[in-house]
């Protein structure tokens, strides 16, 4: 989102930062208690997370590295890295 340093910050703060940067965008990013982490605010984390739940219940019923590697389109070390990872929940 782009708004106007001047619309929204006072007139001694402007200046301030000024003395270091003039004309151009600059951003301003979230405080860290205000961030979410990766694929919190669209829900893919929590996605990965079921996902890879259900690879580890598969592969306990017995299902193949390599039949998992076809039906989630995943390399055999990332199949097996998900596994392992499982295993040690």
């Amino acid at each position: 989102m782009y708004i106007k340093a001047e619309d929204v910050l006072p007139e001694s703060l402007l200046e301030a930062i000024q003395e270091y940067v003039q004309g151009v965008e600059l951003y301003i990013p979230k405080r860290p208690e205000e961030r979410l982490g990766w694929g919190e605010a669209n829900g893919t984390r929590q996605q990965i997370y079921k996902r890879n739940r259900e690879i580890v219940r598969k592969a306990a019923a017995g299902q193949s590295i390599y039949s998992l590697m076809e039906e989630y389109h995943l390399s055999y070390d990332s199949i097996r890295k998900i596994i392992s990872a499982g295993r040690k929940e």
